[in-house]
Order: structure tokens, then sequence, then C-alpha cells
């Protein structure tokens, strides 16, 4: 896996935690317990930090980056969907961002909430727990996401991190 240190600056990935090998990695970047990161995913922590919840997963492709003023910080129990990309930004636990979307400085997405595919969620946008935010830009729709309904995915990944973990090899 391509995890690096930028300066002093050293991912803290908790040993319960899955990187693919052909994720990346950079910088002030932490990854909670059964956290995962899959094929091609960037996170990348040079300007500020990045902070990745338990049992929350990073899909492939995504792109996690950050600011100085503006950390991103991941919730627990969290999905981000594949080629999403998130800067500066805060996703409360058990949220779901979707495929494509985009979320960026500022932006706050409230616990249990969902970030529909393709969204973008414009910067100082705050989306409400249990909302669904859909469209670009993404407008709100307020107590569409009943708790515990993002769940599933996040506990999917986190059993699916422990197996790639433990049975994942290369064989060329």
């Amino acid at each position: 896996m391509a995890i690096y240190a930028l300066g002093d600056l050293e991912p803290r990935i908790d040993p319960t935690a899955y990187v693919h090998p052909l994720a990346v990695v950079i910088g002030n970047v932490e990854l909670g317990p059964e956290a995962s990161v899959w094929p091609y995913a960037v996170l990348r922590g040079d300007d500020g930090v990045i902070r990745i919840g338990a049992r929350s997963n990073v899909q492939d492709n995504a792109v996690i980056h950050c600011t100085p003023s503006h950390p991103t910080i991941v919730g627990d129990d969290c999905t981000i969907g594949h080629q999403a990309h998130l800067e500066g930004c805060t996703v409360h636990d058990d949220s779901l961002i979707g495929v494509g979307a985009v979320v960026i400085h500022d932006a706050r997405i409230g616990p249990h909430a969902l970030v529909g595919a393709n969204a973008t969620v414009t910067g100082g946008t705050v989306v409400p727990p249990g909302a669904m935010a859909l469209g670009t830009p993404a407008r709100i729709r307020e107590n569409a996401v009943e708790p515990g309904h993002n769940r599933q995915n996040a506990e999917v990944y986190a059993e699916r991190g422990r197996l790639y973990r433990t049975e994942q090899r290369r064989i060329d």
C-alpha cells in the first residue's frame, strides 16, 4: 500500500483498519478502527487534518483533501462512495456520501444524512440530521433518512475490510 509521510506528518492508521495496496494515504491522516480505504482512493493530508472514523469506508477513486483552515472529518459508520470528493468538510456519524458527490469547504453533513449520487454540496451548506441533499447545487429534503439507514453499508464494508486484510493475495 502507498502510505507516505510528508515531512513530520505521518498517517496514523489503526491496526484493524484496511488500506488497499492501490490506495494512497499521505501526511496528516488518521484512520479509525475497522475503517477501510479502497483501490485508487487518495487521502492527502498535506494542508491540514483528515480523520476517518471507526468502520467508515472510503470507496474506489474517492478523493479526500483538506485546507489549512478546514480539516476534513468523517465520523463513524460512514460511507464515502466511489469517485466522491470531500474537501474541508465534516460528515457526521452514520451518513452516506453518494457516488461522484462533491462536498466542499465548511459544508457540514448531519448524522444519518445522505448526499445523493453526483450531488454538489457547496461551501458552508449544512445538511441537517436525517436529510437528503440531492442535485447540483444540492437541494435539501429534510427528514428523509431514518436513523440507522446508512449503517448497513458501513457494516458490510467493515466486514469486507476484515476479509481483505486476511484473505487477499496477489497472484501474478
